[in-house]
Formats: structure tokens, sequence, C-alpha cells
């Protein structure tokens, strides 16, 4: 019976006491004992004095913890450290965990003070972390049970602050296709001026031993005082622009995977399977292209900032990324890219979509650039950097009108290819079909599909013309 008690405050014996109290209280009254009046307050009172001492004397313990890596890509596993040291006087063993997402596993549990503490009474403790969700995830605090001496009350506490973990999405390895096109030495492309340039807009530079004398810029000579020759080739490191569309309206999917079925955290993602897949694409793409010293540009579909409402990245308004840092910086911004609220319109309301991780965390606001997705904004952001080098587009499920006004996009790339991620590949072709009638190089792929196959399908005659039952990515490859 004395189980069924509420047991936050005060353990079964606790209880007992206090049950033991009130018997010898109702004793003293009916037999008029003294004694058994006294016995009766102890009984009670001893207890309640425990729980108020715990409630009251909090212990005080400082917490350190480190990741190493600090950062990790999902499927891979990073080391825990953690310190304990109490800062008061130690009073005996003390049983820990570590609190910890659900989808970590078992959290870990260990005893204050351990078998090798420091001199300095830290003790040290190190598990492993793996997940396969990419995220940005809240370690700790550490909860630990305190009891009096007697064992008559205990008291949870949380001890230290959270630390955050950032897991970025693995990019997956990409075959050789045109969309990295030609590259010259070192990964740079030579780019070659007018033909004929004019007196005016001609590129000169000093002469150097060795130039032939048909390159010499005789009005450019006569200005500067010295031979001076053109300079009709220059090289560049070109730059590839991906455009992320991120509404939560093109990537609802009917297809529930673990993402849905696991008890919502608040760690998780407004997301769905189709936007996962999207991110790897972007991930693996942007990694395949900085291997090769490409630049990158992310962009949204309304011509933002790709990661400008990402809440693990340190620079949102970064549109530009090259070389391993480059890289380093996009993945960690991907980490907890989640999708764009619906724009309010009608009775629309801001509800996740069906295989959204968490649907009580609150969806991510559009960005502050203008117009609808796929607009004169876009345009105007591509048509700064025009032919510099690739343009691809990883979106959802486009509406007829949306397809046309991507298809503009296309005059602004060297070459154009575009990723659609929907339950139904099948059911794109009429999409497919405006953007590659407008130079788009179109492929169609749900989240089951294999991505390196959807990159090499690129090359394939059907990615320039209307496809066939027979080349649908609408499974894995």
């Amino acid at each position: 019976m004395l189980d069924k008690l509420p047991s936050n405050l005060l353990t079964i014996r606790g209880w007992g006491l206090c049950a033991a109290g009130a018997v010898s209280l109702i004793a003293a009254e009916v037999l008029g004992r003294r004694d058994l009046l006294h016995l009766g307050f102890f009984l009670i009172l001893l207890p309640v004095l425990a729980a108020l001492a715990l409630q009251l004397l909090k212990p005080r313990f400082i917490i350190e913890r480190a990741f190493r890596p600090a950062s990790i890509e999902t499927g891979s596993t990073t080391t825990a450290r953690l310190g304990v040291r109490r800062s008061g006087p130690l009073g005996g063993s003390i049983t820990m965990t570590e609190q910890l997402p659900e989808h970590f596993g078992q959290p870990p549990a260990f005893t204050y003070p351990s078998s090798v503490a420091s001199r300095s009474g830290r003790s040290l403790y190190e598990y492993r972390l793996r997940t396969d969700r990419r995220g940005l995830y809240r370690i700790g605090p550490v909860s630990a049970d305190f009891a009096d001496p007697f064992g008559l009350s205990h008291h949870h506490h949380m001890l230290g602050d959270v630390d955050m973990l950032t897991v970025t999405p693995a990019p997956h390895p990409l075959p050789e296709s045109s969309v990295s096109g030609s590259r010259g030495t070192e990964g740079a492309t030579a780019t070659r001026t007018q033909a004929n340039p004019s007196n005016d807009d001609v590129m000169t530079r000093e002469y150097r031993h060795g130039d032939p004398m048909r390159r010499v810029h005789w009005p450019a000579t006569a200005r500067q005082g010295e031979l001076m020759v053109r300079q009709e080739e220059s090289v560049t490191t070109p730059q590839a622009t991906i455009i992320m569309d991120q509404r939560a309206t093109a990537f609802r999917s009917n297809a529930y995977t673990s993402l849905a079925e696991s008890t919502p955290s608040k760690d998780d993602l407004f997301t769905t399977v189709n936007f996962e897949w999207a991110v790897t694409a972007v991930v693996s793409a942007a990694h395949h292209l900085m291997e090769r010293n490409y630049s990158v540009r992310l962009l949204d579909s309304r011509a933002a900032a790709g990661l400008l409402r990402s809440a693990s990245t340190s620079w949102p308004e970064q549109e530009e990324f090259s070389g391993t840092a480059g890289m380093h910086n996009l993945a960690e911004g991907l980490a907890d890219l989640q999708l764009e609220a619906d724009p309010p319109s009608g009775k629309t309301t801001n509800r996740a979509p069906s295989a959204t991780a968490h649907p009580q965390r609150t969806p991510a606001p559009a960005g502050p650039a203008g117009g609808g997705a796929f607009s004169d904004a876009l345009m105007e952001a591509l048509a700064a950097n025009r032919l510099r080098g690739p343009l691809i587009a990883v979106t959802g499920r486009l509406t007829s009108a949306e397809a046309a006004e991507l298809a503009a996009a296309a005059e602004f790339g060297s070459h154009a290819f575009a990723l659609l991620v929907t339950d139904r590949p099948g059911e794109a072709e009429p999409e497919l079909d405006i953007l590659r009638a407008s130079g788009w190089r179109a492929v169609a792929v749900n989240s089951k599909s294999s991505l390196p196959a959807a990159w090499a399908h690129y090359d394939a005659p059907h990615a320039h013309s209307r496809p066939t039952a027979k080349t649908s990515l609408g499974a894995p490859q």
C-alpha cells in the first residue's frame, strides 16, 4: 500500500515512519500517553525535515562536457567526455544519468565518484554517441537522485548545463558527369575573351619574355610607354549555383519512415523524408563540386541565402562556399535546416507535413527576400553571376506554373540541371517537359531513389527528353 504513495519526496521508509507517527498520535490521544505523543511527532518530523533539507541544501556540482569530434556526420560516432566534480563537501556515492534525445539510445548511467577520480575530486567518464539523423541536439544535463543518510527522502536534481551536438548530413560519393564540366590543371578552367577584342575592352598586361610579337597591343604600349600584350585568356575559378527549394508545400509526403513513427522530441526538425533526401542531394552535390575547386553558391527558391533560417550556421547570410572551410560551413548550416512555413492564405495553417518528424516544433518562417518561389527576385540574383558555371535546382513537387517560372533560369547557367523529389516521379513528367524545353536536364526521383544513379542520369539521353517507364528513378538503383 505504501508503494502507491507519492515517491517524489519521501521513500517508502519515510512514508512508513510518517504512518507510524500517525498511529502513535492516535494511540496517545486514546491512551492519554505523553511518551507516545512525543514519539509520534518525532516519527513524522524526521522524514519531513529530511525532505526539506534536500530541497533547501541543493548539492553543487561542476559539470564539464566535450565532444571529440565537436560535430559529426550522420552515421558517424563522436566520443563524449564528461567531467564531474563536487564543489561542496563529499557525501557518499551518487548514481547519475546523462540526458540524451530518445533516438540516441539508452542514456549512460554512472556512479560518482569514479574509481579513478583525480586528486581534485574530478571524475571522468566517456561514452559514444551516434545517430542517423541530422540536427542540432541537446546533450545533458546530468540527472541524479540524492537521498538523506537515513534513506527517508530523496530528490531529483538536474546538474550542469546543456551542450549542443551538431550532426551534419553525410555526402554521398557521386560519379563523374557533365554537371562538373571539363576541368583544367589544378581544377581551373580557361575563360576566353572575345575572338576579336576591340581596343576599348581588351585586357592587357606587361610584355613577358617569350610572348609572341603578334599579341603586342600597340595603342596600350603607346599609352603606357612600355610593351603591353593582349591577355586573351584568363584562368578563373568557376562558380556553381544550387537552388534549394525549402517550401513545405513542395515537400509534403505520404511516405512514413522512422522519422514520423518515433516519439516526438523538441530536437526533431520540421521535415519530411523527401526533404531529407533533398538535403542529402544538396550536400553531396556541393561536396562533389568543391572537390573539383568549384565555388558553390546556395540560394533558396525565393533568392534568399540558402542557410538563412538554419539555427546551426554561424553565418546565416553567407551564400558562397569554397574549399575545406566552405564545405564545413555548408554542412554545418544544413544540419538544422528545416522546411519553410506555408504562406498564410485562406484557411491554410502552418501545419507540418504528414511525415514530419516533430509537428510541435515551430516551422521556420519564410526568408526576407520578396516575391514568391522562382520569381523575378531569383532571376536577378542569378543574373549577377551569369554563365559562371552550372546551375543546379533541387526542388520538391512543382506545379506547371512553377516549372515555367523556374524554366527561365536556365539561361543564367552554363548548364542547367534539375532534380525533382516527389512521391510519384511518373506524375512529374509534364513539369519535366517544361524544364527540358527551356534547356534544363531534369530528372524526377522519390525518397527511395539512388542519389548516385540520379546524378549519373543527367548524361543519359532521357534527361533531355520525355522519360519512359523504363527510365523511372522511383526505386533504388
